[in-house]
């Protein structure tokens, strides 16, 4: 039987067993990738444990504690521990179910159970020639905005490397100045997120772009592949000095992961309306949905 003692804190250490567990099972959702859970450590304190052949999460945030199903084979009774262990949670959504097959598999097994869907926590994904192509009518105001900031602000488009590691810091503390991180608890762990990724950029694995304009960083973005067909957008910051630079950070790192990758997975919105607007105005293929259960169902 599962207990809470038996998951240890995910940690940078850990990279290699994520990596090649998920060669064998990828993972469509955002929050289960490594980079994310390392990265947002310190709001959901990402925890692990392995049962067999599969691996289990869970984070805790506020003190509250919510489980997933099992990554690996389909095992029944190991799945059955795991909602046993959700149960004792005090999160009222004690358990979190990231993609549809996982969905599928326990309704199938809990057809009485009430899995409900969290529109907030679906990742938006799109094909990645629309993003880097922008064709047709669809996105003829989007094509306008890139054309007038090409023309307004002359940008340079570069690659983050280890040497431009201490820039794109600074450009981040501005970024983080602007939106006043420190706040609003949610924003002050984004900016823990974005520094620890920026830290550890190099054992990470990830890539990245930055546009300059006027000889100074206005934008950047972290990218990775998250699975084979699929690259994820972790992060995207811009200044506000040139109008349509949100606009061109997206386009310039969609027209390099197009070269590679079908699909973009740009994340959630996280229930805010301005970010679900942007997203939407982009015409996802699909979205990857999130379910929850709730403790009551699971007493039962």
């Amino acid at each position: 039987m599962l207990g809470s003692s038996d998951f240890r804190p995910v940690s940078l250490e850990d990279r290699d067993i994520f990596a090649r567990h998920y060669e064998r099972y990828p993972q469509v959702h955002s929050d289960n990738t490594f980079t994310n859970m390392v990265c947002w450590n310190n709001y959901a304190h990402y925890k692990f444990v392995k049962a067999g052949e599969a691996i289990i999460l869970s984070s805790t945030i506020d003190q509250k504690t919510r489980y997933r199903p099992p990554i690996g084979p389909r095992d029944p009774e190991l799945l059955a521990d795991v909602l046993q262990l959700a149960a004792k949670s005090d999160d009222e959504w004690p358990f979190v179910i990231l993609d549809p097959e996982s969905r599928e598999w326990i309704a199938g097994l809990y057809p009485q159970m009430n899995i409900v869907p969290e529109r907030k926590y679906f990742d938006y994904v799109y094909l990645a020639a629309d993003l880097a192509e922008l064709p047709g009518k669809k996105y003829l105001t989007i094509r306008h905005q890139l054309n007038k900031f090409q023309k307004t602000c002359s940008p340079i488009v570069e690659k983050i490397g280890p040497d431009s590691i201490p820039e794109v810091s600074d450009f981040l503390d501005q970024w983080c100045d602007w939106k006043d991180c420190d706040s609003d608890p949610v924003m002050a762990s984004e900016k823990d997120a974005l520094s620890y990724a920026l830290s550890h950029y190099q054992e990470l694995m990830l890539s990245g772009l930055a546009i300059r304009v006027d000889g100074k960083i206005g934008a950047i973005s972290f990218f990775e592949g998250q699975n084979k067909d699929t690259a994820l957008v972790h992060f995207e910051k811009g200044l506000p000095d040139c109008k349509g630079i949100y606009r061109a950070i997206n386009a310039e790192t969609s027209r390099i992961l197009a070269k590679d990758y079908t699909f973009i997975n740009r994340e959630s919105d996280m229930g805010v309306m301005g970010i679900r607007e942007a997203k939407m105005r982009y015409h996802p293929h699909h979205m990857v949905e999130v379910h929850l259960i709730k403790r009551e169902e699971l007493e039962i």
